[in-house]
């Protein structure tokens, strides 16, 4: 009878061993990659930030190169043996610039890449590596932060780190060790120690983790111990060891073990805890690295490195002697891995870009229902460029603090947050995105989310609606010279007065449409918009398409409603589209079962005329080159480029958008109670954008806005709008749509 029941329960046993075994090899979570990693000459770039790069890439830091996947550091000199692509077995010398030495607005980055050479084929401008794997995608209804490697790429150290310290003669034991298991019996059966002892083999503990983790977690919420399930995983584990070899066992172990929480993601895997603990691929653990990762295993919520450092160092230390007690280490090696110190990286999830992931996942499971959990790899590929993003966590973390340091005397208890999203406005890429100042802290995502009134970014449309009103109605009195008035006025909206003001009560009386725009002008702006007609302006923005299309009232041209970053990047994008709005894209393709799928191609919406949108994009310049974001050139920023500063009512929200014909990248800072931030887009916002735009267009040409046909230039008085005197002292070649430019000379300079 005994001996039936027994079979009956190895029988069903196997059989879930089996099942589970199968689905774990035939099954793994969708996998999200970025664009392969681009280096360029002259690319803002460290040797510190390369290796972090090739960590990305799991390249493994050797002495000398020999096989592809493998780089070696030199002095100002990294070399890399390529593994895919066109550079694919071939060696690649990168140079850096040695810091220091005189430098000007033009000059590259003090850490730049100087050279790349391909030994056997020369000097490069530009080589090509592999497509990092960002993360994998969670199950449904978890958090997870996990990453699939095989048991051969975990180094030894990491595999003996875990075996000193949880099992010890896990090669010899069948799936139990009795002799501890007696031990434990008897100490926690008969209470003679104030802790409970364990004595789980690893083999148990996949039992646990893998097979019974929902009796497990049940037992746990209740504060109870079973003996009925611990023997449950006693004979799980004898079944386990005969139907997977222990180098299987070992290998989903250590992809499975769960090792603390980073915000709200769970860890699992020691691949996956060696890139959120330390930047680093699982290749490249050190031995010190790989025992305080496996010293977290017994108590992932005390042992955390992020939440106790000292306990974290502690239990590394108790691991690294247990190593040179197995003689895994010698006594020289533990002896300089206990004096190593603990280095964690303090921004690991936030580097995988985790606000991209989510609006990614969210985008398969809308496009490809039910794909996330069919059988086989699915592999998701994506526009997100990981230099720029990585440039653009850099430079949000780097413009909050200075934000901070602004508001210091203030005393707010309010945590400033930022967005930056920036893409190629020619195709609508995605290639960076930043949801927040911190993902740890909060989930939510600010760029595609968080609704806030646009302000004075939206300013360049009132211009275009005026400027497609001339074309259609062959009208020569909008033009960028036109005058419009900066004073204040009262309007009537509704029966109610309305009075808006300058920020600092600031007026300049007659200037140019130029001069509105580039020192943002917000009566100036007004004024033009009353000439056109708000009516004209509401409807050339319904056309636009992103948002709530606003109500034809004096406000709308001051941007008085609400955007997202991710809708103010699209309407921007018609400005380098000779008017025709891009639709913004993230996804690139999938890859499964053997297919390739793509999401369906969004499609150019014309909005504007070519001519009538360069005008506005001219007067943009202006904004960097001598207007409310004069700023970035002081920094350095040197580049063809234009843009809009945008601050909303009482100085809620702070904005930059700009652009460069290579790229685009709106900033928005603010508080998410929408109190005011009390800085305007200027002090705020345009810093964040300077600092990014800088290392992202490093070592790119400086390319140019060309005009398109029908444009024609005059020379202008800049102070009249009128055609230059030689007399005039500001002299200024204004675009105008052909036809349209000024017939008289400016009166006041003969």
């Amino acid at each position: 009878m005994g001996a039936g029941v027994g079979y009956y329960t190895y029988l069903s046993f196997a059989r879930l061993i089996d099942e589970r075994l199968h689905g774990e090899r035939e099954r793994s979570l969708p996998r999200v990659y970025a664009r392969p990693v681009e280096l360029r000459r002259g690319q803002a770039l460290s040797e510190a930030e390369l290796i972090v790069r090739l960590n990305d890439l799991g390249y493994a830091q050797r002495p000398e190169v020999e096989r592809p996947g493998e780089f070696a550091v030199m002095r100002d000199t990294i070399a890399v043996r390529s593994r895919t692509g066109r550079t694919e077995g071939k060696t690649i010398h990168i140079t850096f610039s040695s810091p220091g030495g005189k430098r000007t607005a033009a000059s590259p980055p003090a850490a730049a890449i100087r050279g790349l050479e391909i030994v056997g084929s020369g000097p490069q401008e530009s080589v090509e590596l592999d497509t990092p794997l960002l993360t994998a995608l969670m199950r449904s209804g978890t958090r997870e932060k996990r990453r699939h490697v095989e048991l051969a790429t975990i180094p030894k150290h990491m595999q003996e780190a875990v075996l000193a310290i949880e099992d010890q003669s896990f090669y010899s034991h069948p799936g139990i060790n009795p002799f501890p298991l007696m031990t434990t019996l008897v100490v926690n059966g008969l209470g003679l120690g104030e802790r409970r002892l364990g004595s789980s083999t690893i083999t148990q503990q996949l039992a646990r983790m893998f097979f019974l983790s929902d009796e497990f977690n049940a037992e746990l919420q209740r504060g109870e111990r079973s003996y009925g399930r611990k023997a449950r995983e006693g004979v799980m584990s004898l079944v386990l060891e005969r139907r997977a070899s222990k180098s299987e066992i070992l290998e989903m172990y250590l992809n499975d073990v769960y090792l603390g929480q980073r915000g709200s993601f769970a860890i699992h895997g020691v691949a996956e805890a060696a890139r959120l603990f330390f930047g680093k691929d699982v290749s490249n653990l050190t031995i010190a690295e790989a025992a305080l990762i496996a010293g977290v295993i017994q108590s992932p919520a005390s042992r955390s490195p992020f939440t106790n450092v000292k306990r974290a160092l502690e239990r590394r230390n108790v691991v690294i002697r247990a190593m040179a007690s197995e003689e895994f280490i010698t006594s020289d090696q533990a002896a300089h891995a206990l004096r190593e110190p603990v280095q964690v990286a303090q921004r690991g999830v936030d580097t995988e870009a985790p606000y991209f992931v989510d609006m990614i996942s969210q985008q398969v499971n809308e496009q490809f229902p039910g794909l996330t959990t069919r059988p086989g790899a699915t592999d998701v590929y994506t526009t997100l460029d990981m230099n720029l993003q990585r440039a653009a966590l850099e430079a949000v973390r780097s413009g909050l603090e200075k934000v901070d340091q602004l508001l210091a005397r203030r005393k707010r208890k309010n945590i400033t947050q930022a967005a930056l999203l920036a893409v190629d406005p020619r195709t609508g890429e995605i290639l960076a995105l930043v949801g927040g100042r911190s993902y740890n802290q909060s989930q939510f995502n600010r760029v595609t989310v968080a609704h806030r009134q646009p302000g004075s970014v939206f300013k360049p449309f009132v211009f275009l609606a005026a400027f497609e009103a001339a074309a259609s109605e062959g009208r020569s009195d909008f033009t960028p010279a036109s005058i419009t008035d900066d004073e204040p006025e009262i309007f009537d909206v509704d029966g109610e007065p309305w009075e808006p003001k300058n920020y600092g009560d600031d007026y300049d009386g007659e200037i140019t449409w130029r001069h509105a725009l580039a020192m943002s002008r917000n009566l100036g702006t007004i004024h033009v918009g009353a000439a056109v007609g708000f009516d004209k302006v509401a409807a050339l923005w319904r056309k636009v398409g992103v948002g709530t299309p606003p109500r034809a009232y004096p406000s709308i041209a001051l941007g008085v409603f609400e955007l997202t970053p991710f809708e103010v990047a699209q309407a921007y994008t018609l400005f380098l589209n000779g008017g025709s709005v891009r639709p913004l894209v993230a996804l690139d393709r999938i890859e499964a079962a053997g297919k390739t799928m793509r999401p369906p191609a969004g499609k150019l919406k014309r909005v504007a005329r070519a001519d009538t949108t360069y005008l506005v994009v001219n007067m943009m310049r202006s904004v960097l080159n001598e207007g409310t974001g004069a700023s970035a050139r002081a920094q350095g920023f040197s580049y063809d480029a234009a843009g809009k500063t945008g601050t909303t009512n009482d100085l809620r929200d702070a904005w930059f958008a700009g652009f460069t014909p290579d790229l685009l990248t709106v900033v928005w800072v603010g508080y998410d109670d929408n109190q005011p931030l009390s800085l305007s887009g200027s002090q705020a916002a345009l810093p964040i954008w300077t600092d990014f735009m800088k290392k992202a267009m490093a070592g790119r040409p400086n390319a140019t806005m060309p005009a398109p046909s029908g444009i024609t230039y005059a020379e202008i008085d800049r102070e009249t709008g009128k055609l230059a005197n030689p007399g005039c002292p500001h002299q200024f070649a204004e675009a105008f749509l052909a036809g349209t430019e000024p017939t008289e000379y400016c009166p006041l300079h003969h």
